[in-house]
């Protein structure tokens, strides 16, 4: 008696595979290709909203110049408020309902990392997701994931370097979120440090995305008597941070994550005279530094602000980073021709090869390999001077 309901269930489950086994092998239409993103248009961290609109914007442009391999890019960008129950919904609805090619400029490390093994399980590309976390750098384990940011776990270690070799007795304290993006700093610079590590770091403090204030963590490391401050923070509290200092009358040496290295708004709403000496690091021309105005790449970069995002701020530099990532991207697209199957544009995409997308800084490139997943191999240091970044030496690696 019991048969027919098995039979009726080993054929549900057959067909569920089978529709699964499809899901993985689409391929992009004739006529269009399908992109999804998902980023914080709502909530904290808001701010970052604009990584969906340039990557909108940066599309519209592709498709007005004929789109790629003769198919026009549709881009689906929708609000998670930086939510990691919020982003699984609507990346299923992405790759579920509307069959996304991959999801790209996703923003935020704990929300990618909450669809990470969904989208690696589904086969579909999560390329250049706008985070430097060591989740997006496992092409072992997560072989779809893959990261647009400079490698947080790398950039505090140069930090590290740089403080022991010329601040070698400095106290050193980092503020950081407590999450994987955070994590990935305090790593780096535990190990840019080395052995002196132990003695020199005098204070490890967290803070929550939520936090209305970091008042008392600020307290807290001044307690500790540090004279450098690594702030392993997003554009919100990094302004919060620099301003309580200059409340306190208490001016550290400071590094700030170069996600938060914005002078326009970061730096301006604490105001520019009382970050002189900020250090961070960078591979994006800045436009807001007039240097770079007579810069072929900057020119074309204003000219698409200007057609495309015309209210937006265009001293901004994250529409800077946005607009070569998404350049980026469309190589990776054209470099598949007409096979624009989701195994190939993950293929395309680990064979970039030192590409000088517009708006990166001199001796910068990018490249990536099947098994090294880091996208930025060499990195600038650089410190502000009240008015712009200024490049400290050469472009530095490993």
């Amino acid at each position: 008696m019991m048969l027919a309901p098995l039979a009726k269930a080993t054929r549900l489950v057959l067909a569920l595979a089978l529709a699964a086994t499809a899901a993985t092998s689409l391929a992009a239409s004739k006529t269009e290709i399908k992109l999804g993103n998902t980023v914080p248009y709502s909530g904290p961290a808001s701010f970052y909203g604009l990584v969906g609109q340039a990557t909108v914007a940066y599309f519209a442009k592709v498709n007005d110049e004929g789109g790629i391999n003769g198919r026009k890019i549709t881009v689906i960008s929708l609000d998670d408020a930086l939510q990691p129950p919020k982003t699984v919904e609507q990346v299923r609805k992405m790759v579920e309902q509307e069959e996304v090619d991959a999801v790209v400029n996703q923003v935020g490390t704990a929300t990618a990392s909450s669809v990470r093994k969904y989208l690696n399980e589904h086969k579909v590309p999560q390329l250049f997701v706008q985070s430097g976390s060591n989740n997006f750098q496992q092409p072992k384990d997560f072989r779809y994931s893959t990261s647009a940011l400079m490698n947080y776990e790398f950039e505090a270690r140069m930090y590290g370097q740089l403080i022991l070799r010329e601040k070698p007795n400095a106290k050193v304290a980092i503020l950081y979120q407590n999450d994987d993006y955070g994590k990935d700093y305090l790593k780096g610079l535990k190990s840019g440090l080395g052995a002196a590590s132990a003695k020199m770091l005098v204070s490890e403090i967290t803070y929550e995305q939520t936090d209305p204030t970091l008042d008392s963590q600020l307290l807290t490391i001044k307690g500790s008597g540090a004279d450098v401050v690594v702030l392993a923070a997003y554009s919100k509290q990094v302004s919060q941070s620099l301003k309580k200092m200059v409340d306190l009358n208490w001016k550290p040496l400071v590094y700030i994550s170069h996600v938060s290295a914005q002078v326009q708004p970061t730096l301006a709403l604490v105001g520019l005279e009382n970050t002189v000496g900020v250090m961070t690091a960078s591979v994006i021309k800045d436009p807001s530094d007039p240097s770079w105005h007579n810069d072929a790449d900057y020119k074309a970069w204003l000219v698409w602000m200007g057609k495309y995002l015309p209210k937006a701020d265009i001293n901004n530099g994250s529409f800077a980073s946005v607009y070569s990532t998404s350049a980026a991207i469309t190589q990776v697209l054209k470099s598949a021709g007409d096979d624009l199957s989701r195994e190939n544009i993950l293929k395309q995409m680990t064979q970039l090869k030192d590409f000088a997308a517009p708006m990166l800084l001199p001796g910068i490139t990018m490249s990536m390999s099947a098994d090294n997943y880091n996208l930025f191999r060499k990195i600038q240091i650089m410190r502000f001077d009240g008015k712009r970044w200024v490049p400290q030496g050469k472009p530095v690696g490993e």
